[in-house]
């Protein structure tokens, strides 16, 4: 079995290529996931504030009250719904439901990603929708 050597790097990583769009919303899925490993985290110093007293308490949520934090909620709100509605595409196709019943294999081989496209487009205008209803909370009402 020939090795193969990721040539190039984290470009390779990022890089979708001649894979399309499900390449782009693999690599997304990850970086969200990232984003919110490190909420989390920030999540949990924000709220440790609190043990420290009222004044700490009140300090930290006044530094948090700029208009740049409030871009970052959204930022995180956006990351939030697209991971939620991409790793639901990936575990109705990982159950097997959007690629038909299994068969007997005939070259050539007929890749499921055309029958797995239109639950990605229906899951990705969901997710433009609820970030349109979440820009609108957000910024407008």
């Amino acid at each position: 079995m020939q090795r193969y050597h990721n040539r190039l790097g984290i470009k390779g990583w990022i890089y979708g290529g001649r894979y399309s769009l499900e390449r782009y919303l693999y690599t997304l899925h990850r970086i969200t996931g990232l984003g919110l490993i490190l909420y989390l985290f920030l999540h949990i110093y924000v709220t440790a504030a609190r043990l420290y007293g009222a004044s700490a308490w009140e300090k930290t949520m006044a530094l948090l009250s700029g208009p740049a934090f409030k871009l970052g909620e959204y930022i995180l709100m956006a990351g939030a719904i697209f991971h939620a509605a991409n790793g639901l595409r990936l575990i109705i196709i990982e159950l097997g439901m959007c690629i038909g019943k299994p068969q007997r294999q005939e070259y050539p081989y007929v890749s499921s990603i055309k029958r797995q496209r239109p639950l990605m487009i229906l899951l990705m205008l969901i997710t433009i929708l609820l970030l349109l209803i979440s820009g609108l909370d957000f910024f407008i009402i």
